[in-house]
C-alpha cells in the first residue's frame, strides 16, 4: 500500500500551495500591483523600500515553484516527500518571518504588522508540520 500524507500534512501542504501560487501569480503577472497593493487590505511591501520590477518578478517564480512542489507532493508523495517541501519552505519562510520581525516599522498600522507575521509564521509552522510529520 502506497503511504499518503496525513490529514495534517495534506492541510499544511494545501495551504502552502494556495498561498505561494496566489503569491506568486500575483507577482509574477503582476507585479507592480503586487509592490502597491499587497495582500490587497494593507500596504505591506511598498514601505519597505523601491519598487523593483526584477526583484518582484523573482519573487513570484519562487513563489509558484514553492505552489508546483506542495501540489507534486500531494499527487506524488512517494516521489516528493512532504518533508522535502517542508525544508525548502522552511529555507525561505524562516528568514522572511525574521526579517519582518525585526523590520514591523515598514509596515504602517499594527494590525497590519500583526497579520504580516501571523501569515508568516503560519508558513513556517505548515513547514515544520511537514518536516515533522510528512507522512501518516
Amino acid at each position: 500500500m502506497k503511504a499518503r500524507p496525513s490529514v495534517l500534512a495534506r492541510v499544511a501542504l494545501a495551504y502552502l500551495g494556495i498561498t505561494s501560487m496566489l503569491v506568486g501569480l500575483w507577482a509574477l503577472v503582476f507585479p507592480r500591483a503586487f509592490y502597491d497593493q499587497f495582500p490587497g487590505v494593507g500596504v505591506w511591501v511598498a514601505g519597505d523600500g523601491p519598487y523593483n520590477e526584477h526583484l518582484v518578478r523573482d519573487v513570484g517564480g519562487l513563489n509558484l515553484s514553492l505552489a508546483l512542489l506542495s501540489w507534486y507532493a500531494v499527487r506524488q508523495p512517494a516521489q516528493v516527500p512532504g518533508s522535502v517541501v517542508g525544508w525548502a519552505v522552511l529555507a525561505s519562510a524562516v528568514p522572511h518571518f525574521l526579517y519582518h520581525s525585526v523590520h514591523l516599522q515598514t509596515i504602517a498600522a499594527r494590525a497590519d504588522q500583526l497579520s504580516s507575521l501571523a501569515g508568516l509564521l503560519a508558513s513556517v509552522v505548515c513547514a515544520a508540520i511537514l518536516v515533522r510529520r510528512p507522512l501518516k
